[in-house]
Order: C-alpha cells, then structure tokens, then sequence
C-alpha cells in the first residue's frame, strides 16, 4: 500500500441506478456515497462529474456482473462499457471486479442495521445500490491489503 492516501471511487452499475461509494487506500475503509440514475443504462455523465470533480478519486472500481457459473450476460458488457467510458472520460485508472453476490450482502448488511436501530427508515433500491458499491471498494481494499482475493 501506499504511504500517501489516494481517494478511490466505485461505481455498482445497473440499468436504472448506479450506487456510488469513496475510500481511501491509506486507511482502507469504504463508504456509501449516493445512487445515481440512469435510464436504461446510460447515466447522467453531468452527475458523475460532479462527482469526480469533488471527490477527485486516482482510481474506479466498477463492478462487473456475472452469473454464478460465470456466465456473461448483456449486463456484463453494458458494465464493461461503462467501466471504458470512465476511463476514457475522465483519465484515470480504472479496475473491473466480479460483483457476484455484493448486492446480497450489500441488502443483508442493511437490513442488520435497521434491525439493530442504526438505520430508522425502510430499506430502499437505492441504498443497496450505494451499499453495494461500499461492498466492492471494501473488498477491492482488502484485496490490495493483503494481495488475498475477497
């Protein structure tokens, strides 16, 4: 790891939403952002930019859909284009991980916390999106930490 913390920025694309998450690579920790829309996949680039422009992040991770048996579907390519796009847009690095499973841990872990009284409201789309994004950079994170897989 880095000694000098470095923002990084994930990004859990789908067709509608696209959850957003920040960390850092000196401190390894994630968190939830905002979800942002999209329609029919295409999201709204003048949002994103903002978002880059405020955060400023040297790194995306963009998390890319596959079936359990790692089949690839059209949503695998749509999120590969996305993850492009970025990249070309705006310059910097970004790396592609396998999602499988992070909106179901992204759900669960929300539900625990409203359970546990931490979250008072009803669990929304879109917070499993941004939850889901925490996931992926948390796992990036770790991985980077100690070059171990999720």
């Amino acid at each position: 790891m880095p000694d000098k913390a470095l923002a990084v920025m994930a990004f859990d694309y789908g067709l509608r939403r696209i959850g957003v998450a920040v960390g850092n690579t000196l401190s390894g920790t994630a968190e939830a952002l905002a979800t942002l829309p999209a329609n029919d996949g295409e999201p709204d680039w003048r949002l994103i930019d903002k978002t880059l422009a405020e955060w400023r992040p040297a790194l995306a991770v963009v998390g890319i859909p596959l079936g359990m048996d790692d089949r690839r579907s059209t949503l695998t390519g749509r999120a590969e284009a996305f993850a492009a796009e970025l990249g070309r847009r705006y310059g910097i690095e970004v790396v592609s991980v396998d999602e499988r499973l992070s909106s179901r841990e992204a759900e669960d872990t929300l539900r625990e916390r409203r359970r546990a009284g931490t979250l008072r409201r009803r669990v929304a789309k879109g917070d499993i999106d941004r939850e889901a994004a925490r996931v992926l950079l948390a796992q990036w994170l770790e991985h980077q930490q100690t070059g171990r897989p999720d």
